[in-house]
């Protein structure tokens, strides 16, 4: 089989039920996501797929290594925050090979277009880490028509010089994406796009709202704003965007050989839909780091699969350099596990113990077949997943002894990676006395 062009669609703070194929609720205008839904109808849809982390940039970390993202001193800021510009530690250091070096060095044309999140220039930047092409926001949330980040600055790049453009950025990213496959179409060499939206990311603005970019300038959180409509219209407008470049892969005549994944950095967060599940972003519950997983593939993926694997972020870096033959670099290996066997056979299942660890909150997890161990704030609990999605019903004090072996299943793979720095920091933008917790 030919090498596929590679799209790697991610969202950002999309919750596990925020799209119709994941159960979500229709919004008052229809349906939230038609053209992600079709596509996991046409391919092939993960039910215990995970994130690396529930927070942005630690994620990103594993997604360009295919590596736990703890082994790097940037990964350990949760998340890296808009205050590390001009750092020389706080980022993605070039000289370790990622997804898209790894690529490009097989042959590969690779363009980031969206949000990188890895530091900033001069010492980081997405074309120092293996990307010929860039246009997006370098840090982690931007207002959507400023498109300045949380200090005021503005923060839209190409390459690595400032570019100023009007208009809604889900909309500019899809359209630079489009006019990218549009340019590759036409080359001999495979392409591998990172196609990476700042939505649904606070703050809460959709096309129609460009009058709040005034009101949120001093705070993106937006914490005095937004609700749930607005919110399916973020979604709505990205979905919308995933089918201009699905169309320009049709008309191209590329579609059947382009893989095409879609995921979401971590999961929801407060407007979100998460059911069954419990939790959000920066939490080891099941609503921080479950998400959703398409894949689609018509050369080499059947319609219609559901695959039950259980796999986290850094398993699609492996995959994807299976898939486009590109070697990992002996000096830094793989932790990822390539799932090309299951992307072959929906019904292919292995063992895969996954494994997180936050600053934020003592948090520890352990996933190993139908059990996760979890500790939160000093508090150990343990959950059998199928029988218990929601996590509330703790059978630890049932089952002393598998408490005991995977906790010392999780300190025993957490040996293996460095400590958590002293200076590490965690950046939480609200508390209870914005908004009441569960």
């Amino acid at each position: 089989m030919s090498r596929p062009n590679i799209i790697f669609i991610v969202a950002d703070d999309l919750g596990f039920a925020d799209l119709g194929c994941y159960g979500g609720r229709p919004a008052q205008f229809g349906a939230v996501s038609p053209v992600l839904d079709q596509l996991a109808a046409d391919g092939l849809k993960f039910t215990q797929g995970y994130a690396n982390a529930p927070v942005c940039s630690p994620t990103r970390f594993a997604l360009m290594t295919g590596r736990y993202q703890y082994r790097l001193r940037g990964a350990a800021e949760e998340p890296i925050n808009s205050k590390s510009r001009g750092s020389t530690t706080l980022g993605l250091p070039p000289e370790h090979p990622t997804l898209p070096s790894l690529l490009k060095g097989s042959g590969y044309r690779t363009a980031l277009i969206g949000k990188w999140h890895l530091g900033y220039p001069p010492s980081f930047s997405p074309l120092r880490s293996g990307y010929e092409e860039f246009f997006g926001p370098m840090s982690g949330g931007v207002d959507y028509f400023t498109h300045c980040a949380f200090t005021g600055a503005h923060d839209l790049w190409s390459g690595e010089e400032e570019q100023q453009e009007v208009g809604y950025l889900t909309d500019l990213i899809s359209r630079r994406a489009v006019d990218y496959v549009n340019r590759m179409a036409g080359q001999q060499a495979p392409f591998f796009l990172s196609l990476h939206y700042t939505a649904p990311h606070w703050p809460w603005e959709t096309r129609d709202d460009e009058a709040l970019a005034q009101e949120v300038k001093s705070n993106l959180f937006h914490l005095d704003g937004g609700n749930i409509h607005g919110y399916h219209r973020m979604i709505h407008h990205m979905d919308e965007g995933i089918g201009w470049v699905m169309r320009a892969l049709h008309d191209r005549g590329i579609a059947d050989d382009t893989l095409v994944v879609f995921t979401s950095d971590n999961g929801g967060e407060r407007f979100s839909d998460n059911w069954p599940l419990v939790g959000g972003k920066m939490d080891l519950t099941e609503g921080g780091i479950r998400v959703p997983w398409i894949a689609h593939w018509p050369a080499a993926i059947a319609a219609g699969g559901v695959s039950h694997q259980h796999c986290m972020t850094m398993d699609w870096s492996a995959t994807l350099l299976e898939a486009g033959g590109a070697s990992p670099h002996p000096d830094y290996p793989l932790d990822g596990i390539s799932l090309m066997p299951v992307l072959r056979d929906a019904g292919h299942v292995f063992r895969r113990p996954l494994h997180w660890r936050m600053n934020h909150r003592g948090q520890c997890a352990h996933r190993d077949g139908d059990w996760k161990y979890l500790r939160v704030d000093g508090n150990d609990y343990l959950f059998n997943i199928p029988a218990d999605e929601r996590e509330r019903a703790n059978r630890a004090p049932r089952e002393p002894q598998r408490l005991a072996a995977m906790r010392q299943a999780w300190e025993a793979w957490n040996a293996t990676m460095p400590p958590i720095p002293a200076d590490a920091t965690v950046s939480v933008g609200y508390s209870a006395k914005d908004m009441p917790q569960r």
